[in-house]
């Protein structure tokens, strides 16, 4: 497909096709990513709930069945330090919840972890040498950094506002996403915890492209080939979609994720940080409308998640997160590879058209 009217990610990435399968951890796995790939898109296989030997074997599967690159996401947070006040704060809130389960209130609460990237995940990368490289909440300190470069990788990370795009291009990522307001998942926000800053896809990217030299990917409210083609329009040379695949087979999701993203209404996503304590855009349920969203009393990311955990072992639909986009209802049934190419195929035929 020749008449993409800007192939810089295509020529960078070395891929086909300018989809980028957002990394969603928990949901993700080596079968989507080499879907994805051998369909001519970026598979990208998130790591941050991974142990070492799971982000191997996973990465190992991934060689055995696709030659074309593919990605590797990692998240690269500072963990918090103990606040044991906060904690009992947060489990004091929940307490009720407790009591109506019939939950031991307690029992030891369960730790909740996202693991930042560190210098044994850094290994596994220069063992597998994967094509591409993605960060999320900034960049890893340089020296990792620098061992990254060194395998050959090329390095995304993802901006949620003007400001952390041009430094990501000053601290050496090769591409930029561009993250809107409307995507599923946790903000990829790090100069700012201010909420408030951030911006609509369709507002952030052309602004992101203007300020910076390094291509843009634009991600957020991008769920078909009309939203890809308009985030081409607007100067990205790639979008990167999520929710859309969380309908495929491929995708790892709960039963109660699975009926909510079908039966949910398109005004029914809020950002929150009740269920890691860093902002995520989830859908509704019932401890977000009754605790509200947004909490105070929530322990730092990734702690919060901890003490949700039996209530979420007792009534997952009522206390897990639900991540999706705001464009979530436009998901449709399809595999993983037969949505990567409807997204380019079709973004293709409107950009040709016009």
């Amino acid at each position: 497909m020749s008449q993409w009217p800007d192939t810089r990610i295509l020529d960078l990435l070395g891929i086909e096709l300018p989809i980028i399968q957002g990394p969603m951890a928990g949901a993700t796995n080596s079968a989507m990513v080499i879907a994805v790939c051998n369909a001519g898109g970026l598979g990208s296989m998130p790591a941050a709930m991974l142990s070492i030997e799971q982000l191997r074997e996973e990465l190992q599967t991934i060689r055995e069945h696709t030659r074309k690159p593919f990605n590797v996401n990692f998240f690269c947070h500072q963990p918090p330090a103990a606040d044991e006040q906060r904690a009992r704060d947060w489990k004091n809130l929940l307490e009720p919840y407790y009591r109506e389960l019939g939950v031991d209130f307690d029992a030891p609460t369960p730790v909740s972890n996202r693991a930042p990237f560190d210098a044994a995940a850094c290994a596994v990368l220069e063992e597998f040498r994967p094509e591409v490289v993605s960060f999320h909440f900034g960049l890893p300190e340089k020296s990792l950094l620098d061992r990254v470069k060194a395998t050959g990788a090329k390095i995304l990370s993802s901006a949620t506002t003007v400001d952390e795009a041009v430094w990501l291009e000053q601290n050496g990522c090769d591409a930029i996403i561009a993250m809107g307001y409307e995507a599923g998942g946790h903000r990829g926000m790090f100069l700012s915890d201010d909420l408030s800053s951030q911006v609509g896809t369709f507002a952030l990217v052309p602004q992101i492209v203007d300020a910076v030299k390094a291509p843009v990917i634009a991600a957020g409210a991008i769920a078909d080939a009309r939203g890809v083609a308009a985030a081409l329009m607007l100067g990205a040379s790639a979008a990167q979609v999520g929710t859309a695949y969380l309908f495929t087979p491929e995708a790892k999701v709960s039963a109660s994720h699975h009926q909510a993203l079908r039966t949910a209404k398109e005004s029914e996503t809020a950002i929150t940080n009740l269920f890691t304590g860093r902002p995520a855009r989830g859908i509704l349920n019932r401890v977000m409308r009754e605790i509200g969203p947004m909490s105070a009393k929530a322990p730092a990311f990734p702690l919060a998640g901890g003490a949700l955990m039996p209530l979420r072992a007792k009534s997952e639909a009522q206390f897990s997160n639900l991540w999706a986009g705001q464009a979530f209802p436009l998901g449709k049934e399809l595999s993983s590879a037969e949505l990567t190419r409807e997204l380019a195929q079709g973004a293709l035929a409107k950009l040709v058209r016009h």
